[in-house]
């Protein structure tokens, strides 16, 4: 009797330190994902510097206006609809919370009434990491805001954020960016900081919008030759990208999940083992190889320079768990290049006005990132059932998440452009989106710039406000 109580005693003992170990794991996580959330508000700051740099004047709050507007549609449609088709539907249909597959309790736990997605003593991270995909959505709109600003409708725009942020693209991270998803489950799909499911997704459905957008008011001559519109303040746009590059490195923390208590103490999105210090090793590698390649295939120009970080970094994620920094590196200078003049291509050739250049930067490098894993990292094992990655399984997320962008974002922009509620009217574009819905008088004297320029095919610049308005003249109504 007595060997057997003090059997229970030094059990009692060795029960306590292991259960505030595991609570201590507990609250670390949860203050884990707090502060990468706090620091990803530095990408929406840097998303609203870097579109209203790069507009012209006349809409700048406008532009500003409707980044900071993003955040407030998202953020409730993705609690009612956004989290639940998360935890739901990663099988590929809606399971429902009552399923026997495992991913059953997750989808419980992604209703809003759930117990676990409000006030909880006994749940310390639902919450935050709910939180932590919410700021994946708001980058994820975000994307296409800077495509299409100075024409698109402030409402129009906002539904689709809504569409993109809340539904098209977590609906393809429930299928490819989660443990229980069947891309991964099947086909050992790797796209461990989101290459393809947040930036290649949002790239293609801004490419589907601005299809039906069409260019602004004198982008392109009558020979279909493109002119040039002068940002503002160029100096703003690369600050706003400084930014978002800043933001990016809690971007990259908060899609790893932090299990402190066990080996190595860290684990991707799949679930697969890596550590933090690999992840923040590559996304620097790839910011400095991306603005190498930007740099080079540009000949120096500024935006290109600093956008070809963002592709580089871009262009690294899906594999940033499992690179070498070198080949890392290698692979951002390779990338920028080519998003160079793959978004010269996209504006000359294709005759698609695209601001920012969101389609070749985001769009473009998202999908090649995935096919760089399978390129570069096949047989890597996968997720909870360690199904090896390949080129074959990175191509079916290229099959499966391009046209689930280009298709939704074409689709409800052809219904928008139908009704008539896609674009401002074009007397409304001529006068400025900000003198239109804002105060005229919103810029005081003291701080008026000279007139807007345009430059032309043959690279003269000339006074906008002549070009603009012949080209209106020669718009077919």
């Amino acid at each position: 009797m007595i060997g057997t109580l003090i059997a229970q005693v030094e059990s009692l003992k060795d029960a306590a330190p292991a259960s505030g170990q595991a609570l201590d794991s507990v609250i670390l996580g949860e203050q884990y994902y707090f502060f990468t959330v706090v620091f990803m508000w530095l990408i929406h700051a840097g998303f609203m510097s870097y579109e209203t740099g790069m507009a012209r004047k006349k809409n700048a709050i406008a532009t500003a206006m409707k980044n900071i507007l993003t955040i407030a549609v998202v953020t409730p449609t993705f609690y009612y609809f956004g989290w639940w088709i998360y935890n739901c539907n990663q099988p590929g249909l809606p399971i429902g919370p009552n399923s026997s597959d495992f991913t059953s309790v997750a989808c419980q736990s992604g209703i809003p009434w759930s117990d676990t997605f409000g006030p909880n003593l006994t749940n310390n991270i639902n919450l935050v990491f709910f939180l932590a995909f919410l700021l994946f959505s708001w980058t994820t709109a975000s994307i296409m805001s800077g495509a299409i600003i100075e024409r698109a409708r402030l409402s129009a725009y906002l539904i689709l954020a809504c569409l993109l942020g809340s539904v098209v693209w977590i609906l393809d991270a429930a299928w490819g960016w989660s443990a229980g998803g069947w891309m991964t489950l099947r086909f050992g799909f790797h796209d461990s900081i989101a290459s393809a499911v947040v930036h290649g997704v949002a790239g293609a459905f801004t490419l589907g919008v601005l299809f039906n957008l069409g260019p602004r008011i004198g982008k392109y001559t009558r020979e279909g030759l493109a002119r040039q519109f002068k940002p503002h303040n160029l100096h703003m746009t690369l600050l706003g990208l400084m930014l978002i590059f800043v933001g990016f490195y809690a971007f990259y923390a908060a899609c790893l999940v932090i299990a402190s208590t066990s080996f190595p103490g860290w684990s991707n999105i799949y679930l697969s083992p890596t550590t933090l210090g690999s992840i923040a090793m590559v996304i620097t590698m790839g910011f400095a190889g991306g603005f190498t390649g930007g740099y080079f295939a540009s000949r120096g120009d500024p935006f290109w320079t600093v956008s070809g970080g963002l592709a580089g970094v871009i262009s690294v994620s899906a594999g940033a768990d499992v690179y070498a920094p070198t080949l890392a590196y290698l692979i951002a200078i390779a990338s920028a290049a080519m998003i160079v003049y793959l978004g010269n291509w996209i504006e000359l050739k294709m005759r698609v006005d695209d601001v920012v250049g969101a389609v070749a930067v985001h769009g473009g490098t998202g999908f090649l990132g995935i096919i760089w894993v399978g390129v570069f990292a096949a047989g890597y094992p996968t997720g909870i059932n360690n199904v090896d990655s390949s080129i074959g399984g990175q191509l079916i997320g290229v099959a499966t998440f391009l046209p689930l962008g280009f298709l939704s974002g074409y689709v409800a922009s052809w219904i928008m452009k139908k009704l008539n509620i896609l674009r401002v009217p074009p007397e409304v574009e001529l006068m400025g989106l900000d003198v239109a819905e804002y105060d005229p008088l919103i810029y005081l004297p003291e701080v008026a710039s000279p007139g807007e320029v345009v430059v032309e095919p043959d690279g003269t610049i000339v006074p906008s406000e002549p070009v603009i308005r012949t080209a209106r003249d020669e718009v077919v109504v």
